[in-house]
Protein backbone atom coordinates (compact mmCIF):
# COMPACT_ATOMS: atom_id res chain seq x y z
CA UNK A 1 0.00 0.00 0.00
CA UNK A 2 1.37 3.36 -1.00
CA UNK A 3 1.60 5.61 2.10
CA UNK A 4 0.94 8.69 -0.02
CA UNK A 5 -2.71 7.72 -0.46
CA UNK A 6 -3.70 7.11 3.15
CA UNK A 7 -5.43 10.21 4.48
CA UNK A 8 -8.14 11.10 7.01
CA UNK A 9 -10.74 13.78 6.34
CA UNK A 10 -10.61 16.77 8.71
CA UNK A 11 -13.71 18.61 9.91
CA UNK A 12 -12.85 21.68 7.78
CA UNK A 13 -12.79 19.73 4.49
CA UNK A 14 -9.03 19.28 4.22
CA UNK A 15 -7.36 15.90 4.76
CA UNK A 16 -4.30 14.72 6.70
CA UNK A 17 -1.91 11.86 5.83
CA UNK A 18 -2.34 9.24 8.57
CA UNK A 19 1.41 8.66 8.97
CA UNK A 20 3.58 11.65 9.84
CA UNK A 21 7.31 12.20 10.21
CA UNK A 22 8.36 13.76 13.53
CA UNK A 23 11.35 16.11 13.37
CA UNK A 24 12.18 16.83 17.02
CA UNK A 25 15.73 16.06 18.15
CA UNK A 26 17.60 16.87 21.38
CA UNK A 27 19.75 20.02 21.50
CA UNK A 28 23.02 18.08 21.06
CA UNK A 29 21.98 16.73 17.63
CA UNK A 30 23.28 19.07 14.88
CA UNK A 31 20.45 20.99 13.20
CA UNK A 32 21.70 19.85 9.78
CA UNK A 33 20.54 16.32 10.71
CA UNK A 34 16.92 17.54 10.64
CA UNK A 35 17.36 18.53 7.01
CA UNK A 36 19.01 15.23 6.04
CA UNK A 37 16.36 13.16 7.84
CA UNK A 38 13.46 15.12 6.33
CA UNK A 39 14.83 14.53 2.82
CA UNK A 40 15.20 10.81 3.58
CA UNK A 41 11.64 10.72 4.91
CA UNK A 42 10.21 12.37 1.80
CA UNK A 43 12.19 9.99 -0.42
CA UNK A 44 10.86 7.04 1.61
CA UNK A 45 7.25 8.17 1.04
CA UNK A 46 6.39 10.36 4.04
CA UNK A 47 4.18 13.29 3.01
CA UNK A 48 3.21 14.58 6.46
CA UNK A 49 6.00 16.48 8.25
CA UNK A 50 5.48 17.51 11.89
CA UNK A 51 7.62 20.30 13.31
CA UNK A 52 7.37 23.23 15.75
CA UNK A 53 8.93 26.56 16.71
CA UNK A 54 10.13 24.85 19.91
CA UNK A 55 12.26 22.37 17.96
CA UNK A 56 14.42 25.19 16.68
CA UNK A 57 14.96 23.51 13.30
CA UNK A 58 12.24 24.91 11.03
CA UNK A 59 14.87 26.56 8.79
CA UNK A 60 16.50 23.19 8.14
CA UNK A 61 13.21 21.28 7.72
CA UNK A 62 11.91 23.98 5.35
CA UNK A 63 15.12 23.79 3.33
CA UNK A 64 14.66 20.00 2.98
CA UNK A 65 11.06 20.37 1.80
CA UNK A 66 12.01 23.06 -0.71
CA UNK A 67 14.91 21.00 -2.08
CA UNK A 68 12.55 18.03 -2.63
CA UNK A 69 10.12 20.35 -4.45
CA UNK A 70 12.96 21.77 -6.54
CA UNK A 71 14.28 18.33 -7.56
CA UNK A 72 10.78 17.26 -8.64
CA UNK A 73 10.24 14.57 -5.99
CA UNK A 74 7.12 16.36 -4.71
CA UNK A 75 4.97 19.42 -5.31
CA UNK A 76 4.15 21.75 -2.43
CA UNK A 77 0.56 20.48 -2.35
CA UNK A 78 1.81 16.89 -1.85
CA UNK A 79 3.36 17.87 1.50
CA UNK A 80 1.28 18.28 4.65
CA UNK A 81 3.31 20.46 7.01
CA UNK A 82 2.40 21.00 10.66
CA UNK A 83 3.86 23.76 12.83
CA UNK A 84 3.01 24.67 16.43
CA UNK A 85 2.39 27.90 18.31
CA UNK A 86 4.76 27.90 21.26
CA UNK A 87 3.40 28.69 24.75
CA UNK A 88 5.22 32.02 25.10
CA UNK A 89 3.07 33.31 22.19
CA UNK A 90 -0.42 32.45 23.46
CA UNK A 91 -1.41 36.10 23.97
CA UNK A 92 -3.76 36.79 21.02
CA UNK A 93 -1.67 39.63 19.54
CA UNK A 94 1.40 37.33 19.39
CA UNK A 95 -0.24 34.45 17.49
CA UNK A 96 -0.06 35.64 13.88
CA UNK A 97 3.47 37.12 14.22
CA UNK A 98 4.60 33.73 15.60
CA UNK A 99 3.18 31.91 12.58
CA UNK A 100 4.68 34.50 10.23
CA UNK A 101 8.08 33.89 11.84
CA UNK A 102 7.73 30.14 11.26
CA UNK A 103 6.78 30.75 7.62
CA UNK A 104 9.81 33.01 7.19
CA UNK A 105 12.09 30.33 8.66
CA UNK A 106 10.50 27.69 6.44
CA UNK A 107 10.39 29.97 3.39
CA UNK A 108 6.91 28.66 2.68
CA UNK A 109 3.74 30.66 1.92
CA UNK A 110 1.50 28.64 4.22
CA UNK A 111 1.46 25.68 6.59
CA UNK A 112 -1.16 22.95 6.30
CA UNK A 113 -1.82 22.76 10.02
CA UNK A 114 -1.04 25.17 12.86
CA UNK A 115 -1.68 23.95 16.37
CA UNK A 116 -1.45 25.38 19.89
CA UNK A 117 1.48 23.40 21.33
CA UNK A 118 0.06 23.29 24.86
CA UNK A 119 -2.63 25.08 26.89
CA UNK A 120 -0.03 26.09 29.52
CA UNK A 121 1.02 29.70 28.84
CA UNK A 122 4.48 30.92 29.79
CA UNK A 123 5.70 34.51 30.09
CA UNK A 124 5.96 36.11 26.62
CA UNK A 125 9.43 36.82 25.25
CA UNK A 126 12.23 35.28 23.24
CA UNK A 127 13.15 32.63 25.82
CA UNK A 128 11.47 29.31 25.13
CA UNK A 129 11.38 28.37 28.83
CA UNK A 130 11.52 31.64 30.79
CA UNK A 131 12.63 31.12 34.40
CA UNK A 132 12.82 33.38 37.44
CA UNK A 133 15.92 33.83 39.63
CA UNK A 134 15.02 30.62 41.52
CA UNK A 135 14.97 28.58 38.31
CA UNK A 136 11.18 28.23 38.31
CA UNK A 137 9.23 28.56 35.08
CA UNK A 138 7.41 31.89 34.75
CA UNK A 139 3.73 31.28 34.02
CA UNK A 140 1.34 33.55 32.17
CA UNK A 141 -2.46 33.63 32.25
CA UNK A 142 -4.24 33.72 28.93
CA UNK A 143 -7.83 33.35 27.78
CA UNK A 144 -7.44 30.31 25.51
CA UNK A 145 -10.67 31.24 23.69
CA UNK A 146 -9.05 34.55 22.68
CA UNK A 147 -5.94 32.63 21.56
CA UNK A 148 -8.22 30.41 19.48
CA UNK A 149 -9.85 33.45 17.82
CA UNK A 150 -6.36 34.60 16.80
CA UNK A 151 -5.74 31.11 15.35
CA UNK A 152 -8.98 31.43 13.35
CA UNK A 153 -7.70 34.73 11.93
CA UNK A 154 -4.53 32.96 10.74
CA UNK A 155 -6.69 30.46 8.85
CA UNK A 156 -8.83 33.25 7.46
CA UNK A 157 -5.67 35.06 6.28
CA UNK A 158 -4.54 31.94 4.39
CA UNK A 159 -1.37 31.49 6.48
CA UNK A 160 -2.56 28.02 7.50
CA UNK A 161 -5.12 25.72 5.92
CA UNK A 162 -6.22 24.09 9.20
CA UNK A 163 -5.95 24.84 12.92
CA UNK A 164 -5.86 22.52 15.90
CA UNK A 165 -4.51 21.95 19.39
CA UNK A 166 -2.04 19.73 21.25
CA UNK A 167 -1.95 18.43 24.82
CA UNK A 168 -5.51 19.62 25.51
CA UNK A 169 -7.77 17.60 27.80
CA UNK A 170 -11.49 17.11 27.34
CA UNK A 171 -12.42 20.14 29.46
CA UNK A 172 -10.11 22.43 27.48
CA UNK A 173 -11.42 21.09 24.17
CA UNK A 174 -15.00 21.68 25.32
CA UNK A 175 -14.12 25.25 26.30
CA UNK A 176 -13.11 25.93 22.67
CA UNK A 177 -16.02 23.95 21.18
CA UNK A 178 -18.54 25.85 23.34
CA UNK A 179 -17.02 29.28 22.66
CA UNK A 180 -19.66 31.79 21.50
CA UNK A 181 -19.08 32.74 17.87
CA UNK A 182 -16.82 29.76 17.13
CA UNK A 183 -15.91 29.83 13.42
CA UNK A 184 -13.71 26.74 13.15
CA UNK A 185 -13.48 23.71 15.41
CA UNK A 186 -10.01 22.34 16.15
CA UNK A 187 -9.34 19.72 13.46
CA UNK A 188 -7.06 17.72 15.76
CA UNK A 189 -5.69 17.19 19.23
CA UNK A 190 -2.08 15.99 19.20
CA UNK A 191 -1.29 14.04 22.38
CA UNK A 192 1.06 11.41 23.76
CA UNK A 193 -0.42 8.05 22.79
CA UNK A 194 1.01 4.51 22.70
CA UNK A 195 0.12 1.04 24.03
CA UNK A 196 1.08 2.10 27.59
CA UNK A 197 -1.13 5.22 27.27
CA UNK A 198 -3.96 4.31 24.90
CA UNK A 199 -6.05 7.46 25.57
CA UNK A 200 -9.25 5.49 24.92
CA UNK A 201 -11.61 7.99 26.59
CA UNK A 202 -10.01 11.02 24.96
CA UNK A 203 -10.01 9.23 21.59
CA UNK A 204 -13.71 8.40 21.92
CA UNK A 205 -14.50 11.98 22.90
CA UNK A 206 -12.50 13.42 19.97
CA UNK A 207 -14.18 11.04 17.51
CA UNK A 208 -17.60 12.09 18.84
CA UNK A 209 -16.70 15.73 18.04
CA UNK A 210 -15.10 14.96 14.63
CA UNK A 211 -11.65 15.88 15.95
CA UNK A 212 -8.72 13.72 14.79
CA UNK A 213 -6.40 12.39 17.48
CA UNK A 214 -2.74 12.65 16.47
CA UNK A 215 -0.32 10.45 18.45
CA UNK A 216 3.13 11.66 19.46
CA UNK A 217 5.64 9.49 21.35
CA UNK A 218 3.88 6.58 19.63
CA UNK A 219 7.05 4.49 19.98
CA UNK A 220 7.55 5.44 23.62
CA UNK A 221 9.98 8.32 23.89
CA UNK A 222 13.52 9.55 23.29
CA UNK A 223 13.91 9.34 27.10
CA UNK A 224 15.36 12.82 27.48
CA UNK A 225 16.57 13.32 31.05
CA UNK A 226 15.05 16.80 31.23
CA UNK A 227 11.51 15.51 30.61
CA UNK A 228 11.29 11.75 31.20
CA UNK A 229 11.66 9.59 34.30
CA UNK A 230 14.65 7.37 33.44
CA UNK A 231 13.24 4.45 35.43
CA UNK A 232 10.10 4.21 33.26
CA UNK A 233 9.78 1.00 31.18
CA UNK A 234 10.93 0.96 27.55
CA UNK A 235 7.83 0.48 25.39
CA UNK A 236 9.58 -1.18 22.44
CA UNK A 237 11.04 -3.84 24.78
CA UNK A 238 7.57 -4.90 25.99
CA UNK A 239 7.33 -8.74 25.80
CA UNK A 240 3.83 -8.74 24.27
CA UNK A 241 4.84 -6.16 21.65
CA UNK A 242 8.04 -8.09 20.84
CA UNK A 243 6.14 -11.40 20.58
CA UNK A 244 3.71 -9.77 18.16
CA UNK A 245 6.58 -8.35 16.11
CA UNK A 246 7.96 -11.89 15.79
CA UNK A 247 4.54 -13.26 14.80
CA UNK A 248 4.11 -10.71 11.99
CA UNK A 249 7.83 -10.65 11.11
CA UNK A 250 7.89 -6.91 11.72
CA UNK A 251 9.70 -4.59 14.14
CA UNK A 252 8.10 -3.66 17.49
CA UNK A 253 7.98 -0.06 16.17
CA UNK A 254 5.99 -1.13 13.11
CA UNK A 255 3.50 -2.96 15.36
CA UNK A 256 3.09 0.12 17.61
CA UNK A 257 2.51 2.39 14.59
CA UNK A 258 0.12 0.00 12.87
CA UNK A 259 -1.89 -0.28 16.10
CA UNK A 260 -2.65 3.45 15.99
CA UNK A 261 -3.66 3.42 12.32
CA UNK A 262 -6.19 0.66 12.98
CA UNK A 263 -7.72 2.73 15.81
CA UNK A 264 -8.30 5.68 13.46
CA UNK A 265 -5.44 7.67 15.00
CA UNK A 266 -2.97 9.72 12.93
CA UNK A 267 0.48 8.62 14.08
CA UNK A 268 3.85 10.39 14.08
CA UNK A 269 7.04 8.37 13.69
CA UNK A 270 10.25 10.08 14.71
CA UNK A 271 13.62 8.71 13.59
CA UNK A 272 16.77 10.18 12.08
CA UNK A 273 18.01 6.69 11.14
CA UNK A 274 17.64 5.90 7.41
CA UNK A 275 16.89 2.20 7.91
CA UNK A 276 14.19 2.92 10.50
CA UNK A 277 12.67 5.74 8.45
CA UNK A 278 12.20 3.25 5.59
CA UNK A 279 10.84 0.59 7.97
CA UNK A 280 8.32 2.99 9.48
CA UNK A 281 6.72 3.62 6.07
CA UNK A 282 6.10 -0.13 5.70
CA UNK A 283 3.21 -0.04 8.20
CA UNK A 284 0.79 -0.09 5.24
CA UNK A 285 2.02 -3.51 4.13
CA UNK A 286 0.35 -5.60 6.85
CA UNK A 287 -2.67 -5.64 9.15
CA UNK A 288 -3.12 -6.69 12.79
CA UNK A 289 -6.01 -9.00 13.68
CA UNK A 290 -8.71 -7.49 15.89
CA UNK A 291 -7.59 -9.92 18.62
CA UNK A 292 -4.06 -8.52 18.48
CA UNK A 293 -5.34 -4.94 18.59
CA UNK A 294 -7.19 -5.97 21.78
CA UNK A 295 -3.95 -7.42 23.24
CA UNK A 296 -2.26 -4.05 22.63
CA UNK A 297 -5.27 -2.20 24.13
CA UNK A 298 -4.77 -4.27 27.27
CA UNK A 299 -1.16 -3.11 27.66
CA UNK A 300 -2.51 0.26 28.79
CA UNK A 301 -1.18 1.35 32.17
CA UNK A 302 -1.90 5.09 31.86
CA UNK A 303 1.84 5.66 31.75
CA UNK A 304 2.68 9.17 30.60
CA UNK A 305 6.35 9.48 29.66
CA UNK A 306 5.98 13.20 29.13
CA UNK A 307 4.13 14.48 32.20
CA UNK A 308 5.82 17.94 32.25
CA UNK A 309 5.76 18.01 36.05
CA UNK A 310 7.46 21.43 36.09
CA UNK A 311 4.17 22.82 34.70
CA UNK A 312 1.91 21.01 37.20
CA UNK A 313 1.16 24.17 39.23
CA UNK A 314 -0.21 26.02 36.19
CA UNK A 315 -4.03 26.45 36.27
CA UNK A 316 -4.28 25.05 32.73
CA UNK A 317 -1.96 22.05 33.34
CA UNK A 318 -3.86 19.45 31.30
CA UNK A 319 -2.82 16.15 32.85
CA UNK A 320 -4.55 16.37 36.26
CA UNK A 321 -7.95 15.60 34.73
CA UNK A 322 -8.77 11.97 33.99
CA UNK A 323 -8.67 12.75 30.24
Amino acid sequence: MDPKGWRLKLNDGHSIPVLGFGTYAPEEVPKSKASEATKLAIDAGFRHIDCAHLYNNEKEVGQAIRSKIEDGTVKREDIFYTSKLWVTFLQPQLVQPALERSLKNLQLDYVDLYIIHSPVALKPGEELLPKDEHGKLMFDTVDLCATWEAMEKCKYAGLTKSIGVSNFNRRQLEMILNKPGLKYKPVCNQVECHPYLTQRKLLDFCKSKDIVLVAYSALGTQRLKQWVDQSSPVLLEDPALCAMAKKYQRTPAQIALRYQLQRGVVVLAKSYNEKRIKENVQVFEFQLTSEDVKVLDDLNRNLRYFSAQMLADHPEYPFSDEY
